[in-house]
């Protein structure tokens, strides 16, 4: 079972038409829209030169590779030195202190790139400071990675989170333009999941049901098991829940403290994925289904 957090996705290197906004994730910092490739630093400085960057003041920064080794890796002196020469070959007004545009110029495996640096938003920080709080939520990190789990591809996939509590999930996934809406069969947390919502500006619904009475048909289904001393499930609750969630949608993630294989593959679900979010001594599986 591989760590939820142990993949280094620190940048993100993109061709072509392939855009991913970097805030979408909580592990890439940032993007670099490559539009030039060198297998040298001198044939990209070829490439780079007369480069022309009109209305907007720019600069050039240098992207260390950590998928390199130490020894590859350019010393301070030399990341400066690349990106005055670099600065030099672009016609355009630089500014260091606030630019509208960065460049970002990078080594990798097979020579050098360069293209537009897109610096990614901490978005899912400012989701800490809900009005209403529960120590058992999920973290709005673990939120926002189970959401991209779940939804790589977000256009036209509808989504429902029907044990979503103080809604930490709906937040997450509302924030990056999801379509998701939520429920629970708890009317003191469907009161917070709005008011919640509500303080970041978003709006979805959030209804008070069980989940053996949701209906509608969805492309995703989350659930995070409810646990704590008030909300121990026997497993046949579990498997009802599970089976209640299969009548919902062919996909689901599921987040739980337990192992619960057995009941997922008793709900006609078969695992595809895995991993394991880790918070102290604490930790939560998160399972990917269909």
């Amino acid at each position: 079972m591989r760590s939820l957090f142990g993949i280094d996705t620190s940048l993100s290197i993109l061709e072509s038409s392939k855009r991913i906004d970097p805030s979408r994730s909580p592990f890439i910092k940032a993007r670099i829209d490559v539009s030039h490739k060198g297998v040298s630093l001198s044939d990209m400085k070829q490439q780079i030169k007369g480069l022309e960057i009109q209305d907007s003041t720019f600069k050039i920064t240098y992207v260390k590779n950590e998928d390199l080794e130490v020894n590859e890796t350019a010393r301070f002196e030399e990341r400066r030195k690349i990106e005055r020469e670099i600065g030099l070959l672009v016609q355009g007004q630089v500014d260091l202190l606030n630019p509208e545009i960065i460049f970002g110029i990078m080594k990798v495996r097979d020579g050098w790139v360069f293209g537009r640096y897109i610096k990614s938003e901490s978005v899912w920080l400012k989701h800490q400071k809900k009005p209403q709080n529960y120590s058992t939520a999920l973290s709005t990190r673990v939120a926002r990675a189970v959401v991209n789990i779940a939804t790589p591809h977000p256009e036209g996939i509808k989504m429902i989170d029907p044990c979503c509590g103080a809604g930490t999930v709906l937040i997450e996934a509302l924030s990056m333009g999801m379509d998701i809406v939520g429920s629970d069969l708890n009317p003191l947390v469907t009161t917070s999941a709005r008011k919640n919502i509500a303080h970041f500006g978003f709006e979805c619904e959030v209804a008070l049901c069980d989940l053996r009475d949701v209906t509608g048909r969805y492309d995703v289904v989350i659930i995070d098991m409810p646990y704590n001393l008030c909300s121990v499930l026997t497993q046949e609750e579990q498997l009802d829940m599970l089976q209640s969630a299969r009548k919902l949608a062919k996909k689901m993630v599921v987040i739980t403290i337990e192992n619960i294989d057995s009941l997922i593959e008793q709900a006609d679900f078969i695992i595809i994925d895995r991993g394991v979010a880790k918070k102290s001594t604490f930790s939560r599986q998160v399972i990917v289904c269909q």
